[in-house]
């Protein structure tokens, strides 16, 4: 959970540059995405991927 907070951070972060680039609708975009991430209806896999990654390499 906490990679999917840091992440929602970035995104906002990201939203202010856009917008402060003329960019409002990709700014919204971002901070929809963000607030997905921080709903807890995202579910964090990273660990799942990366131990699919080591079984299939043999390691």
């Amino acid at each position: 959970m906490d990679r999917l907070k840091a992440q929602a951070s970035k995104n906002r972060d990201a939203a202010k540059v856009l917008r402060s680039r003329g960019k409002g609708t990709a700014a919204k975009q971002m901070e929809a995405r963000a607030d997905e991430l921080e709903s807890g209806r995202v579910t964090d896999v990273t660990d799942s991927v990366v131990g699919l990654f080591r079984w299939a390499q043999g390691g």
